[in-house]
């Protein structure tokens, strides 16, 4: 008992030197400083492929720059550039039995222009109305083979809303698969006998870009520790009262200004064994896009545990000094955190929100995908908040002491794996 007591006692004064120093290293002007310049209205909301994102770009080189970052290996400066293929069906004639098919009763996916000439040049696939439906269309969409899918009139809605995507094109950071061709037709259809299909697809390329930088390890350079968060949003959108810009201050500013702001404290401290990346994604939004190619940059079995922040700009269901993590059952990457912070009054809590499925919707799901222990920190109560994705995601509506404390809290729960003591288990490779 005694033994205990002291160990309790050690814990406590550990923490408490420790918490100090956070606190005096991250500064609440500091951090309001960094978020009301990345939520401006001058950022435009910061979508992708915008002056706005750029302009955001920009300033967090020049953040990661004056704190003293270094480009990653291979890498001249902070931007990782990259490109995105979207490939849109310009042209769609289908003739079925000598029957031209109209345009809003079909719809293409496809990696190249095709043609087919007869009803063996496709898998003739029919849906039908019924409870497996949505999972049958959803394997014809992905499908990356010849098929021709006969939708069951009686699924119109479902059609409309796939083909509506399907118009936007393939999007995606990998190279065009011109084995694929599906084609979608509304209808029903007994018997083909004569098939024609002409499909021309228009690939574009478009830059993207993360801003990332690196603390190297002292004595654990070939491990990393990834502090992430996702600095584009979503733009321009339909106006409300005369106010059209998202800005996007908590989904994700609040995030990638704690990403500036650990790197601040870590360089600060000067002490880390591990290797130490700051990296802010863009491209969440539209598919995390920015977090799969930065997947295919790192090797994953050097990366030890990402810490990936999104949304800390209010307090959570529990209040002040709380945030969650999702996929806290996954590894004890959560276990770990929480034990750094005993003789603190922050907790963590695992992910309270499991019909919202959270692991999978930030940039988190791109590292875990290749069995990092890669996890999402935030405090937003994404069931009632009023403010996602919409115009009135500002400053004004945020609590600056919330930000502060998250990512001081962050900063504390992190020391153990940043100084190579701690190892969080690794996470089966996931599929999506």
């Amino acid at each position: 008992m005694k033994k205990q007591l002291i160990t309790a006692l050690f814990l406590t004064i550990a923490a408490t030197v420790f918490a100090q120093d956070a606190d005096k290293l991250i500064k609440q002007r500091d951090v309001k400083k960094i978020i009301k310049t990345l939520s401006a209205d001058n950022m435009e909301g910061r979508g992708t492929f915008t002056r706005g994102i750029e302009n955001a770009a920009r300033y967090i080189e020049g953040q990661y720059g004056k704190i003293g970052l270094q480009p990653l290996s291979g890498d001249n400066g902070f931007r990782q550039n990259f490109s995105m293929n979207n490939s849109i069906a310009e042209k769609i004639q289908v003739n079925i039995n000598g029957a031209e098919i109209t345009a809003d009763h079909v719809f293409a996916i496809a990696g190249a222009s095709f043609n087919w000439n007869s009803p063996q040049d496709a898998e003739v696939v029919k849906i039908s109305n019924g409870p497996n439906a949505s999972a049958e269309l959803r394997t014809v969409r992905r499908s990356h083979k010849k098929v021709l899918a006969l939708i069951d009139p009686q699924l119109e809605g479902q059609f409309k809303r796939i083909s509506d995507i399907a118009s936007k094109g393939i999007s995606s950071i990998k190279e065009p698969d011109p084995a694929q061709q599906v084609v979608c037709v509304l209808g029903n259809f007994d018997d083909i006998k004569s098939l024609s299909v002409n499909v021309q697809i228009k690939t574009n390329q478009k830059p993207l870009f993360n801003i990332a930088g690196m603390i190297p390890g002292k004595t654990k350079p070939d491990e990393y520790v990834i502090f992430s968060g996702h600095y584009d949003h979503l733009g321009i959108i339909a106006p409300v009262k005369g106010d059209s810009i998202a800005n996007g201050a908590d989904d994700d500013a609040s995030g990638t200004t704690a990403v500036i702001s650990l790197a601040k404290y870590y360089k600060k401290l000067n002490n880390n064994a591990r290797t130490l990346i700051f990296v802010a994604f863009t491209a969440e939004e539209i598919g995390e896009y920015g977090s799969q190619y930065f997947a295919t940059q790192v090797n994953p079995d050097k990366v030890v545990a990402m810490f990936n922040i999104e949304m800390i700009g209010k307090p959570s269901k529990w209040g002040q000094n709380s945030a969650f993590i999702t996929g806290f059952e996954r590894s004890d990457f959560g276990t770990i955190l929480q034990k750094n912070l005993n003789g603190t009054s922050f907790h963590f809590y695992p992910d309270p929100y499991p019909d919202q499925n959270l692991f999978y919707r930030s940039d988190n799901a791109s590292l875990a995908a290749v069995g990092v222990p890669a996890h999402t920190i935030s405090t937003d109560q994404i069931d009632k908040d009023p403010y996602y994705h919409t115009v009135k995601d500002e400053l004004s509506t945020l609590d600056v002491n919330n930000i502060t404390s998250t990512i001081r809290a962050i900063a504390l729960s992190s020391r153990s794996i940043v100084s190579g003591e701690d190892t969080p288990k690794r996470v089966p490779k996931l599929e999506r």
